[in-house]
C-alpha cells in the first residue's frame, strides 16, 4: 500500500473514531450470567422470578447479601446512562460484593438479553416478564437496592447513580464493604 493510501486510510479511521461519542462507546463484551453465584437461602417463597439465562427461578425473599441489586429496563435512557459505573465498579468489585440486575417491563424477553450484551453487562440478571415485580421494588427505574447478610434491604437508591464514587460510598456505608 502507497503511503498516500495509508495517510487517507488513517485519516478516514481518525475520522471515524473522533465522530463516535464517549457515551455511545460501549464495549460489546457483556455476557448472559448465570444466577448461581447469588447467594440466597433455600426454599424462599413469595415473589419468584426467573435468571436471564432461563435456567434458574430465584425468590426475591431468599436473597442474602453484601448485594447489590439494580433494576432497569432496556428502553430506560438513565438507566444506560448508569451502567458504565455499575461496570467499572463491578470490575474492581465482585469478588468482595455481588451484583444483581433484574429487567423490567421489555416488549419481549430477547430485548433483555440483547441489552445485557451490547452494554457489557458481566453480572447475573433476573426477568419481569409480567411487571410482577412492581409492588415489590415500586414502580419506576433505575433502583438499586443494597441487601446485607442477613437479606435485609438496608438501603433504596431511587434515581440514577451519578458516580462511581457515590457507588462506593453507598456500598460502604450499607454493607460494610469497601471497594478500591
Amino acid at each position: 500500500m502507497s503511503t498516500m493510501k495509508r495517510i487517507a486510510l488513517g485519516l478516514v479511521l481518525l475520522t471515524l473514531v473522533g465522530c463516535s461519542s464517549q457515551s455511545t462507546a460501549v464495549p460489546k463484551v457483556g455476557e448472559v450470567i448465570s444466577c448461581a453465584s447469588i447467594s440466597r437461602v433455600a426454599g424462599g417463597t413469595g415473589l419468584q422470578m426467573p435468571c436471564l439465562d432461563g435456567k434458574s427461578t430465584i425468590s426475591i425473599e431468599s436473597l442474602r447479601g453484601p448485594l447489590i441489586v439494580n433494576v432497569w429496563g432496556s428502553w430506560c435512557a438513565s438507566c444506560k446512562d448508569e451502567l458504565p459505573i455499575f461496570r467499572s465498579f463491578y470490575a474492581k468489585s465482585k469478588s468482595t460484593v455481588k451484583m444483581l440486575g433484574v429487567d423490567v417491563e421489555e416488549a419481549k424477553d430477547s430485548d433483555g438479553k440483547d441489552f445485557v450484551v451490547s452494554q457489557g453487562m458481566t453480572w447475573p440478571n433476573l426477568l419481569d416478564p409480567d411487571s410482577r415485580s412492581r409492588g415489590f421494588f415500586g414502580m419506576g427505574v433505575p433502583v438499586t437496592w443494597f441487601i446485607d447478610a442477613k437479606g435485609a434491604v438496608v438501603h433504596k437508591k431511587i434515581g440514577v447513580i451519578q458516580s462511581e464514587r457515590e457507588l462506593r460510598d453507598l456500598t460502604s456505608k450499607y454493607l460494610g464493604v469497601t471497594v478500591g
